[in-house]
């Protein structure tokens, strides 16, 4: 399940990069850059810290990203990267009627991990909707990997109007998720156990996962036992 193309170092935001140093300094700046956004907004962190915190100068910075607007692109391709092949083995290794819980739960840890991150991208959204784009197409991937996964639960394809009610799940999960980031609207904050309870309640609800499963076909290609 991939949301963008596979990015090689010379596709990265910033110049191309061409030698280990490099490499290394393009990388220390990056993971500096996830850590302090743990505790920080993005549009508070100047370069001037960012570099310090990364044990480099600001010139070393700007060799490899013309501005903080290009840096913030290569933190999402990162984000991708990393994301992706989580979720891959996710959705590989997992197998139980529970999977619809236990996404759920990931999603939202990940979002409640990184949402400063987060909200400097919805922020960054506002101003250039192109930016959204490849994170839109993320949301639908997962949706689309999501329909497999269910399809081999089910031992049969869903309908038009199951798959349907998937992704508009999944489209109300992340509308919720997002809107709690930047809005934090209530009663349920995004840091509490009763937020990923009932929004598993909800995803469960509106695709009608428990119907699906419970009317399971039986398996295919499996030895009865004797």
């Amino acid at each position: 399940m991939k949301s963008i193309k596979n990015y090689s170092e010379t596709d990265l935001p910033g110049l191309s990069i061409k030698q280990k140093r490099s490499k290394k300094t393009y990388d220390a700046l990056i993971k500096t850059g996830f850590n302090l956004l743990k505790t920080r907004e993005y549009d508070s962190i100047t370069v001037a810290e960012l570099s310090k915190a990364a044990d480099y100068s600001v010139g070393a910075f700007y060799t490899r990203f013309q501005s903080k607007d290009e840096f913030f692109d290569a933190l999402v391709i990162h984000h991708f990267k990393t994301r992706d092949a989580h979720l891959d083995r996710l959705f590989s290794t997992s197998h139980n009627d529970d999977f619809a819980d236990v996404l759920i739960k990931d999603i939202v840890n990940y979002f409640r991990i990184n949402q400063k991150f987060w909200r400097a991208a919805l922020k960054r959204s506002m101003r250039d909707p192109d930016f959204w784009s490849p994170i839109k197409r993320s949301g639908h991937n997962i949706a689309t990997s999501f329909i497999v996964k269910l399809n081999e639960l089910s031992n049969r394809p869903l309908t038009d109007l199951e798959e349907t009610n998937v992704r508009f799940a999944f489209q109300i999960v992340f509308g919720i998720i997002n809107n709690t980031i930047i809005n934090e609207p209530g009663p349920i904050s995004l840091k509490q156990k009763l937020f990923v309870e009932k929004l598993i309640r909800a995803f469960r609800l509106i695709t009608d996962y428990d119907r699906i499963l419970e009317n399971k076909q039986p398996g295919k290609g499996k030895k009865k036992k004797s």
